[in-house]
């Protein structure tokens, strides 16, 4: 055995956990991502299938832990909320990795459990995503954003196609580690297939800054304390002041002006004094406004909904509104409520808000775009049908002040760098405390803005052809990496054991 190994299984699986997580910290270590599964891995060979299982589920919590600790640092609940939260977070996500390392352990004797090792990772990842506690956020990918030439694949593969060279990457270097037979041959298949993917990568990056059509889109970073906003003793000077950001953005001259998310202390649809003030603004300078805001309905029932909502403000027009599609689970909805209403009794610090149900694409001077709210961003499908839906530039309105300065918010502008490369479609982002900018479809991010600083800027956004192959056929390539999975392992075990 490598010396390397020679370790304890539990040890070895909390050091890949903590490798592994490490690479999702906005500390530009994502190249440990490609060595972080290697004791995993290690572990998965050479046990059964229930200590894999048990092992798996160290290293998941650990990785999960690490790389998503923030969860634990919201400052719009209790200490005891979102302490609950980030356990609950940890053990959930652990499961995946208890479960993926269970089947390759009951598969493994069928089939070369070094060949199955990267489709089951893919496979594990996709499995993820699904429902409404689905969290495509902690997919691999998102460790990898200092290496855009690399994940530029992601418009044919989606997020999924990173995942897959990472886990090979992570089997190939284990092989060599290993010196198992033959490491040359190895050696060139390695170098071949990053050489391969920087080139063609960074080939494909060139030219999406370049356009014919642009939309020149003023963005607003207010850096009002999430916690503060909603007091009613503070509720005029927040207003004021946010009228005087909109001034500011005006004089900017562009041809959008963007807020953030639920940018005043108002139920702007209700409010007709402080939406008749943007709307005179708005009539005034010709400029649209794009603001994020909260919005209640009343049932005949005489109950009350409430909505995570946008509302798009046009020169002597009538508003727009979106509602969010993609809620919080346990922090914008329980989930199940709709089923059991009675959830809803539960008092965990959440806002009991309504999905939406209508994917809204607003338009301004013969150009499509639609707007993603928050933690809307982090999942693949809804962007998807946005730019299905005719949308040729997507912003997104999010609050991440309630995570401070932790890893989450440069987590969460990632994300939005993500589905720009999937869909190759531009991103305006504004963030009430950061991080906002314009990120282009092929990544690069422009104009960014820090954490903790007011900011009213403007960006040029270049518009043109939108639109991937992922973005016409999905994860395709996610389906494709299951059945590999399932003919070379799951399949010849159940064949040779009936």
């Amino acid at each position: 055995m490598t010396p390397l190994f020679d370790r304890p299984a539990w040890q070895l699986a909390i050091f890949g956990g903590v490798i592994t997580g490490l690479a999702y910290q906005p500390w530009h270590l994502g190249f440990l991502a490609w060595i972080g599964l290697i004791p995993l891995l290690h572990i998965w060979l050479d046990h059964d299938a229930n200590e894999n299982a048990r092992y798996g589920y160290v290293f998941g919590m650990t990785h999960n832990f690490i790389a998503f600790y923030w969860i634990g640092v919201n400052s719009g609940a209790s200490f005891w909320v979102v302490l609950l939260s980030l356990i609950a977070a940890v053990l959930h996500l652990g499961i995946y990795w208890a479960v993926a390392g269970w089947i390759l352990g009951r598969v493994k004797a069928y089939g070369n459990g070094l060949v199955l090792f990267p489709f089951l990772i893919v496979s594990m990842e996709w499995v993820r995503s699904f429902g409404a506690l689905g969290f495509p956020w902690g997919n691999m990918v998102l460790s990898q954003l200092d290496f855009l030439p690399m994940i530029q694949i992601m418009e044919v593969t989606g997020s999924y196609g990173v995942t897959l060279w990472i886990a090979l990457l992570n089997v190939i270097l284990y092989i060599l580690i290993q010196n198992f037979e033959p490491n040359k041959k190895l050696g060139y298949f390695l170098g071949i297939l990053l050489l391969g993917l920087w080139f063609s990568g960074n080939s494909r990056m060139k030219g999406f800054n370049d356009s014919l059509t642009n939309m020149g889109v003023a963005v607003l970073q207010p850096n009002i304390d999430p916690n503060a906003k909603w007091d009613y003793k503070k509720r005029e000077n927040t207003i004021t002041y946010m009228d005087s950001l909109h001034s500011l953005a005006i004089n900017l001259n562009p041809d959008l002006i963007l807020f953030p998310e639920t940018a005043f202390p108002a139920y702007l649809r209700l409010d007709r004094h402080v939406r008749g003030q943007i709307q005179s603004k708005v009539d005034s300078s010709g400029i649209p406004v794009l603001t994020g805001t909260v919005d209640r309905t009343k049932l005949p029932d005489g109950k009350k909904r409430y909505f995570n909502s946008s509302m798009f403000l046009t020169p002597n027009h009538k508003y727009i509104l979106y509602n969010k599609l993609h809620l919080v689970p346990f922090a914008e909805y329980i989930p199940l409520s709709d089923q059991f209403p009675s959830l809803n009794m539960l008092n965990l610090g959440q806002g009991n808000f309504t999905h939406g149900s209508e994917y809204t694409v607003f338009e301004w001077k013969d150009i499509r775009f639609s707007n993603l709210i928050c933690y809307e961003s982090s999942i693949p499908e809804i962007t998807r049908e946005f730019i299905q839906q005719g949308a040729e530039m997507l912003t997104i309105q999010t609050n991440d002040g309630w995570l401070g300065k932790s890893a989450g918010p440069y987590q969460h502008y990632d994300v939005a760098r993500i589905r720009a490369i999937e869909n190759r479609v531009p991103v305006v982002r504004s963030a009430n405390t950061g991080i906002s900018g314009l990120i282009l479809a092929n990544g690069v991010s422009m104009k960014e803005q820090g954490l903790g600083e007011m900011a009213v800027f403007k960006v040029t956004v270049p518009l043109g052809a939108t639109g991937s192959f992922y973005s016409r056929n999905g994860d395709v390539f996610a389906m494709i990496c299951f059945v590999i999975f399932l003919l070379l392992g799951p399949i010849p075990c159940i064949r040779r054991r009936y």
